[in-house]
């Protein structure tokens, strides 16, 4: 479903991403993981089309997304979670739903995208009127998933989804990332909980400064001593 190619990703002379590939099959879990400032979060940019690349190829089935501008990219069957949620603060929790949608006129289908939103994230259906800046960190988490879930996606990319959240929140969040996977839609996870990440992934990249320094199935990572070592801590 989703290619990356020899991806190369400039910040002025700074080379972020050095010639990146790998790929995302149809109803996959994949994960992303790595350090604070591997890259994971510049490659998610990328391929959403929130950072332009100095080189290489995206595709979504087999469609070049390199020079398109990120809300057209909406349109094809892609969604991102952005690292710190990003939801519309000022605006209720229903109204950043209804944003979410944005991609689609059906008003039949945006009525019934919400109501899957609010039977896999039933806290958002009880704070469906408030305003969302409101809400508790979790919850915030909970709406910018919900959000993106409204377009449709055939692939959803989920930056940091865990990130400063409660132990039990987090349980939460990716029970919610499986279910929503078992539903159909192809996930691209980039999480710092390594452990988590692998624990729901099927396959698996590590990214080291730039570059992807191992690749394989979630399950063998996490048994791997090299991951133990470098990113569960045993």
């Amino acid at each position: 479903m989703l290619k990356v190619e020899d991806l190369q990703v400039y910040y002025g002379m700074i080379n972020a991403i050095k010639g990146v590939s790998f790929e995302v099959n149809e109803g996959e879990v994949v994960a992303l993981i790595g350090a604070n400032g591997a890259g994971k979060t510049t490659i998610l940019h990328t391929v959403t089309g929130l950072v332009a690349a100095k080189s290489g190829h995206v595709y979504l089935e087999g469609r070049d997304l390199c020079k398109l501008p990120a809300h057209k990219i909406v349109y094809l069957g892609m969604a991102h979670v952005p690292e710190g949620r990003r939801i519309f603060q000022q605006l209720t929790v229903y109204d950043n739903l209804r944003l979410g949608a944005f991609s689609l006129k059906d008003k039949a289908k945006i009525e019934s995208n919400i109501n899957y939103v609010f039977k896999h994230f039933p806290r958002l259906l009880e704070r469906k009127n408030q305003i969302a800046g409101t809400l508790s960190g979790g919850e915030q988490q909970m709406l910018a998933m919900g959000r993106a879930l409204m377009s449709n996606p055939k692939i959803i990319l989920m930056d940091e989804p865990s990130m400063g959240l409660s132990p039990l929140l987090v349980a939460e969040i990716f029970k919610i990332i499986s279910e929503v996977s078992k539903d159909g839609t192809t996930v691209l996870l980039v999480e710092q909980n390594a452990k988590k990440a692998l624990s729901i992934a099927d396959r698996a990249y590590v990214l080291e400064t730039g570059k992807i320094v191992m690749e394989g199935k979630a399950s063998d990572l996490l048994n791997d001593p090299r991951i133990k070592a470098a990113y569960l801590g045993e």
